[in-house]
């Protein structure tokens, strides 16, 4: 990898890990630069309009990760159930590694904080659940569930995964992710007999 582009993904990482450890407003330029022991001219390089554009490529880039991640646990498992419990299981077991305050990618920062002061970063958000949800529903489909069964299903887990997320990072406990891990996988196998 050259040293520019090092330096770039060295900027976005540690953006990510402070907006997700501190929050979006409480992170400055500055503490980004220093943090991830970057030139400031680097950081302008890449970023030319500043906070807002770098928050948008962290999301893009956790996006890209996140899906990575479920195509590689879909092409390993049998059923979309089955693939959904140990993404989940994934998902805790390195949220307890970073001892529940490690970066996750792509965890509610961005939604949360970010929808109401950005219509940009709120529309990357959107894409994010929808790319979520589209990859949940291809899979089920090609199950043989129908296709609006297999949406609400979609967003279904992505919502009680991400709440799940919530309060396991609240409690410091993983149980949270394990207990919607197990529920979600029995609703996905169950999704073409429900009516």
């Amino acid at each position: 990898m050259s040293e520019k582009s090092n330096a770039k993904e060295q900027i976005v990482s540690t953006a990510a890990r402070l907006f997700f450890s501190q929050g979006y407003h409480a992170t400055g330029l500055n503490q980004i630069i220093k943090e991830s022991s970057t030139p400031k001219g680097s950081l302008y390089h890449y970023f030319p309009h500043g906070k807002e554009e770098l928050a948008h490529e962290c999301i893009q880039k956790a996006n890209e990760h996140i899906m990575q991640k479920f195509e590689d646990t879909f092409a390993a498992h049998e059923s979309t159930g089955d693939a959904i419990q140990r993404f989940i299981h994934d998902m805790a077991d390195e949220t307890e590694a970073a001892g529940f305050t490690g970066f996750l990618p792509f965890s509610f920062w961005a939604a949360v904080e970010t929808s109401c002061i950005s219509h940009q970063l709120r529309v990357a958000c959107q894409g994010v659940f929808a790319n979520w949800q589209n990859i949940i529903t291809k899979h089920l489909m090609m199950e043989g569930v129908g296709e609006e069964k297999a949406r609400e299903t979609g967003l279904l887990v992505i919502s009680l995964m991400e709440g799940a997320l919530i309060i396991s990072l609240t409690n410091q406990d993983k149980q949270p992710l394990l207990t919607a891990a197990d529920y979600l996988s029995s609703v996905a196998k169950n999704a073409r007999g429900i009516h």
